[in-house]
This record gives C-alpha cells, sequence and structure tokens, in this order.
C-alpha cells in the first residue's frame, strides 16, 4: 500500500504489478443489498448454469490466471496452476455438496408432511487470504452465490490482482454485477465491511488474531451467520517408519510446500528419538536439493518467495529469537537476496526449549522436538490452541488409530502430508483454528439456513379435549 493507493507488487521481482485506489464498503453493500433478492429468486439450475459457464471462463483463461497467481503471490507456476485447478473444480463440487446437504426433502408424519428446504442469508461478505487468493475466496463465493446470495468481496491488500480477475469471470460467466461486488482495500475496508449492519453474514479465512477479533464483534449478533477458518501450529509425527527417505518427502511437502505459507503446513516435527538422527540426514539430503526460485523459473522451483519483506523479516526474526531461546538450529534459514523476500528452508531442534511459543509462524521454518515414548508424542501434538492439521507417518495401523483416537484436530492424516485437503471433503479446526464451520465440501452447511414446514394440502382440525359442550 502506497499512501491510500492499494498497490500489488512481484514479491519475486520487486515490480509493481496492480494499483487501484480503495473502494466503499457501504456503496458496495447498498448495491449487493438491492440486487440479491433477484438472484435467489431464480431457480437453482439457473444459478448453476450460470457458475458451470464460469468454470469454462475460467479454463478458458487458465495460464494467464495462473501467470498472474503466480506473479502476484510469488508461488511456482506450477503450483498456481494446481489453484486455479481447484477454482474450476469448485463448481461441481458445490452443486454435488449443495444437493447433499441442502436438498429439498418431504418427510412424511402423522398428520401430515414435514417439508425441509434452504434459504439463503442474503448478503455475504468474504474476507480472502493472500497464500491462496483465488481458491479460498472461490470456496466461499461458489457455494454462496449458489444458495442464492449476494457477495461482497474484499480480497488481501496483498493480492488485489487476483481477487479481481475472479470477479471478472464471475461477471463474464453470468453472475449479476450487484451480486458479485469487488471491494479493493486494507484493514480499515475490510473492518468496514466485516462491521457493517446490512450483511448477513461473514466467511473469513485468516489469522487466528483476526479471526478471534472477528469471533469477539459478532459475539451479540446471533442473526448473522460468521464462518472462520484460521490457521493452525500442526504436527507432524515419526513414529516406527522405516522408509525415512519416504519420511522425509513427506515432511518436506507439509513444511515448506507454498514456502510454508499454508494454514495446514507442518509447523512442528514430533519424531521418536531413536529415529531423529537418520531422519535429519535424509531431510538435509533433500533439503540440499530444493530448488527456491523465481516463479517462472526453468527449471521449476520447488518453492518461491514468501509474500513480502516485512513477512521474510518477520520470519528471519522469528528464528534468531527461538535460536536465542535455546533451540538448536538443524539447518539455518537463509535469504540468498537481501532485498527480495525468498527464504531457504529453516529447521530447528526446540526438544530443550521451556515454553515454546505457541504461535503460527507462516513461512518455512520447522521445529523439531524429539521424544522418547509414542504417549509423550501425542501430548506433545496437542501441546498447542490451534487444531487443524496433524499427520502421523508410521507403518504401525495400531499407532495411527491410537494418534486418530487422541489427536485434537480436524483433519488427521496418515502416511500423507498435514496439507493438500480435497475440496471433496469438510475442511475445518478446532480451538483457534475455526469456529466449527468447517468448509470446503461443507461450505454448503453456511451458506444457507434450514427451513421446516409442516404442511397438509386442506385445512382440517379439530379440539379433541378441553372444550364445553354446544
Amino acid at each position: 500500500m502506497v499512501g491510500q493507493e492499494i498497490v500489488s507488487i512481484e514479491p519475486a521481482t520487486g515490480a509493481i504489478l496492480w494499483r487501484q485506489m480503495p473502494g466503499d464498503a457501504d456503496t458496495e453493500i447498498a448495491i449487493a443489498r438491492a440486487s440479491w433478492a433477484g438472484w435467489a429468486a431464480q431457480p437453482l439450475a439457473c444459478r448453476l448454469e450460470v457458475l458451470r459457464r464460469f468454470a469454462n471462463v475460467v479454463r478458458a483463461k487458465a495460464e494467464p490466471f495462473a501467470d498472474l497467481i503466480a506473479r502476484e503471490t510469488g508461488k511456482p507456476l506450477w503450483e498456481a496452476r494446481t489453484e486455479v485447478d481447484s477454482v474450476i473444480a469448485k463448481v461441481n463440487i458445490s452443486a454435488t455438496a449443495y444437493a447433499e446437504r441442502s436438498a429439498q426433502r418431504k418427510i412424511e408424519s402423522q398428520g401430515g408432511r414435514l417439508a425441509v428446504r434452504h434459504k439463503p442469508h442474503g448478503v455475504l461478505a468474504v474476507l480472502g487470504p493472500y497464500n491462496f487468493p483465488a481458491h479460498l475466496p472461490n470456496g466461499h463465493i461458489i457455494p454462496a452465490l449458489l444458495a442464492g446470495n449476494a457477495v461482497v468481496f474484499k480480497p488481501s491488500e496483498k493480492t488485489p490482482a487476483t481477487g479481481a480477475f475472479l470477479v471478472d469471470c464471475l461477471r463474464e460467466a453470468g453472475v449479476p454485477d450487484g451480486c458479485i461486488r469487488l471491494l479493493i482495500g486494507g484493514p480499515a475496508e475490510g473492518k468496514a465491511l466485516a462491521g457493517h449492519p446490512d450483511i448477513d453474514g461473514l466467511l473469513f479465512t485468516g489469522s487466528a488474531r483476526t479471526g478471534i477479533a472477528l469471533n469477539r464483534a459478532f459475539a451479540d449478533k446471533p442473526e448473522k451467520i460468521l464462518a472462520l477458518e484460521m490457521g493452525g501450529n500442526n504436527p507432524i509425527l515419526v513414529w516406527d517408519a522405516p522408509d525415512l527417505a519416504s519420511a522425509a518427502v513427506l515432511i518436506v511437502q507439509s513444511a515448506f510446500t507454498s514456502a510454508g505459507q499454508r494454514c495446514t503446513a507442518a509447523r512442528r516435527l514430533i519424531v521418536d528419538e531413536r529415529l531423529h538422527q537418520p531422519l535429519m540426514a535424509e531431510l538435509s539430503k533433500l533439503l540440499d536439493r530444493l530448488i527456491v526460485g523465481d516463479p517462472h523459473a526453468d527449471p521449476q522451483p520447488f518453492m518461491g518467495p514468501v509474500i513480502d519483506n516485512e513477512a521474510a523479516d518477520l520470519l528471519t526474526e522469528s528464528f534468531v529469537t527461538l535460536m536465542s531461546r535455546g533451540g538448536r538450529p538443524v539447518r539455518h534459514m537463509q535469504r540468498p537476496i537481501d532485498d527480495r523476500p525468498f527464504l531457504t528452508p529453516g529447521v530447528i531442534d526446540v526438544t530443550e526449549m521451556n515454553d515454546r511459543p505457541d504461535i503460527e509462524l507462516f513461512g518455512p521454518i520447522l521445529q523439531v522436538v524429539r521424544t522418547a515414548s509414542f504417549e509423550d508424542a501425542i501430548v506433545e501434538a496437542n501441546n498447542t490452541r490451534y487444531g487443524l492439521a496433524a499427520s502421523l507417518v508410521s507403518q504401525d495401523p495400531a499407532l495411527y488409530d491410537q494418534f486418530w483416537a487422541n489427536a485434537r484436530a480436524g483433519i488427521v492424516n496418515w502416511n500423507k502430508p498435514t496439507n493438500g485437503a480435497s475440496s471433496s471433503a469438510p475442511f475445518g479446526g478446532i480451538g483457534w483454528s475455526g469456529n466449527h464451520r468447517p468448509s470446503a465440501y461443507y461450505a454448503a452447511d453456511y451458506c444457507a439456513y434450514p427451513v421446516v414446514s409442516s404442511e397438509a394440502d386442506q385445512a382440517r382440525a379439530t379440539i379433541g379435549i378441553g372444550l364445553k359442550d354446544a
């Protein structure tokens, strides 16, 4: 942000990519409020057809869309392409989820029948993050529009160009302009949108700090829906795993994909102390080969920069702070270009550290904790206020059963990374990771509310007790 103008800068090059003055929340919400009823009155089949056209619009523009995401976020082009694929796939997934979770039903009951239908809330605000600036807000927007809501979408001030591109595609497909509004802005515009009396709900993906503030702000507004998808201090456990090379791959995928800028990224590696040294050797061999570079480089890098220099500075300071508090570096985090936010993966053993900070370090930092027993490993895994993702790498099914039963997280994986969640399943966590309104496949649940009707074809009623004789 330069002055009042919102300026998007490519993290990998420092070049200005996009700029625009902030919008006005009052104006955007008023337009959406005046428009949503007409959209809601359309048959579901009509709304679905428009959204299928949206998928086709994105498919036709997939390469420029991916290029924009790569430039604006710094993520490798291959990863940006997978994000565009997820945007396209969301339409069919949302249609299936709506049919399953929000379907109209008739229930025969004594003396008549019950009907269950769903209604849209009205005007929903969507606050999007910068790490997946198309896929994650789209995960709210598509089911919200399908249910008949209007949406006012404020993208992150760090990735506004991607948000604008997404909205343009929706409008080109035929979503009424009044039903998909784009609010460009920074924190002030976000607060104005979230706190506006004329929204019927807020769908948020972002940090725990912001999510908790929103939860407080909505505490006396039970009439408004609030869906929070926040971060995680996610553990990956390695125990009874003879294939340490595969374990190292799963660790790298969990901790360093997207430069560690995923809410499901592994922040903590908890390992059987007997496997510690050989596992660290395998991990180091793999990290030696990892390419960190420009998103359009050839060969493609595994990871690009973090989002900006401010984030890189904070992560570098955090690594130094962990060292100063007793952490032992396994692999130092480095900054190969002084004025650009490229960071190499940092690994630090914090086993001997007292009072380990329970925070989400949103970048390529992995903290290692050695334990002597599997029970201690589970205790350590749950030693967090967050509860988004957890993963076990082990060949023992009994250990996974024990892990699944005791891990406090909304996503519990076995011999898979902590990240890479499917849009065809619910996505959400507990504690500081969410407010029990999971997104992805279950987004249909917070985009419409059920209405139960007791119905009969004719009015026939009698009172059989408590009346005087006529």
